[in-house]
């Protein structure tokens, strides 16, 4: 990509997927791209939290070639979208306008720089970790003898079927020199060496780790690409490489304040809703520990229960369950707007997409926060 160009929409699913890979989803959700020409180049893109019919009119009225939303448009299979529903609206609006969109959803909240990690730093929690740590992939090593004069191509065949990526380096490899016998029997077709007679060639044995979902098909790489009739190789299995930085929640520290006091930052840390912000417990109750949960989190209330959290910040709280936690006098809970506490993710997935862009395309591209509340709620009474 050239400093002047703008990128295209391809390279932008890309920088997305790699902050937030899609395989980290849950199994129900649906994210990526919804619609859009791969090729087309991008120079505006508007972020929200919905893909509202409003939202896309937004866009479109700004001129937006890509909106990134944190949820999904269509969660299920539809047979067409038509100007009959909010959804088909939003299609074609945004089909028309040219406007391409990018769902980031559970994929995001989860991740590093997502939706929960920016919920916990824009209410002013300290030493951010995960409150329930995502496990890491599960891990291989392939080791294969190749003869030397083959191993580079070999190298490259495992590393374009997923091996050798660790962190932010790929064709991660070692290589060691040795020396291999065979004799190849009656039936035989050998690549080097004759029928009935010992051969010593000299060989390199490369290692490579992989992700283990992706074991069959760099095992088939391989296979297509050695020279051997019968290639000597090895995959082991590696122990639990144990947690990683990403997963569901966070917890931090703050204060120490109140639990009204805390209540009243988390009000002014959020944008303005008609909900507010709901409190469940002493309001002068001490807190230093908070644990929080971007979008709906009671899914996660049983495991708080007998936590050293003090307070528990999330979404969408129930009657029912809301007040059995509480009889178990574990930590109060703060109740904020569903949408409000997604949008926190909105500017840190503006500068992070500043940043990246101001590297790759000068410029050319402009990122925008969209300015409409979409939260449900409009008044109380």
């Amino acid at each position: 990509m050239s400093a002047t160009a703008p990128p295209s929409l391809g390279s932008l699913v890309d920088l997305v997927h790699g902050w937030y890979p899609p395989s980290t989803a849950d199994s129900w959700d649906r994210v990526g791209l919804v619609h859009g020409d791969l090729d087309q180049p991008v120079r505006r893109i508007l972020l929200a939290v919905d893909p509202a019919p409003a939202v896309a009119r937004e866009a479109a009225a700004w001129g937006a070639d890509l909106l990134v939303t944190h949820h999904p448009l269509y969660l299920k299979g539809v047979h067409g979208f038509t100007s009959q529903t909010p959804k088909g609206r939003t299609s074609l609006t945004l089909a028309g306008a040219g406007c391409a969109l990018l769902a980031a959803h559970t994929n995001a909240d989860q991740a590093l720089g997502g939706v929960s990690e920016a919920m916990a730093l824009a209410l002013g929690l300290r030493e951010v970790r995960p409150l329930l740590p995502a496990p890491a992939p599960a891990l291989d090593k392939l080791g294969v003898m190749v003869p030397v004069a083959d191993a580079d191509r070999v190298r490259d065949a495992l590393a374009a079927a997923g091996a050798g990526e660790i962190g932010d380096y790929d064709q991660a490899s070692f290589s060691v020199t040795g020396r291999g016998r065979f004799r190849p029997l009656p039936g035989a077709d050998p690549a080097i060496g004759s029928v009935g007679e010992v051969e010593l060639v000299e060989e390199e044995r490369i290692e490579v780790v992989l992700p283990r979902r992706l074991r069959s098909g760099v095992v088939a790489a391989l296979l297509a690409v050695h020279p051997y009739e019968e290639p000597a190789y090895d995959v082991v299995e590696l122990a639990d490489p144990g947690q990683q930085p990403t997963g569901t929640g966070r917890v931090g520290e703050v204060g120490p304040t109140t639990l009204r006091a805390f209540a009243e930052q988390v009000a002014a840390s959020l944008p303005a809703t008609a909900h507010g912000v709901r409190i469940a417990g002493d309001p002068e109750r001490p807190v230093r520990r908070v644990a929080l949960c971007g979008g709906a989190g009671d899914f996660l209330l049983d495991r708080l229960r007998g936590s050293d959290a003090d307070v528990y910040v999330t979404s969408d709280l129930r009657h029912h369950p809301a007040s059995e936690f509480l009889e178990h006098d574990g930590p109060a809970l703060v109740d904020v707007s569903h949408w409000a506490a997604e949008w926190t993710w909105l500017p840190v997935l503006r500068d992070r997409l500043a940043a990246a862009l101001q590297d790759r395309a000068g410029d050319t591209v402009e990122v925008r926060v969209s300015t409409l509340c979409t939260d449900p709620w409009t008044d109380r009474i």
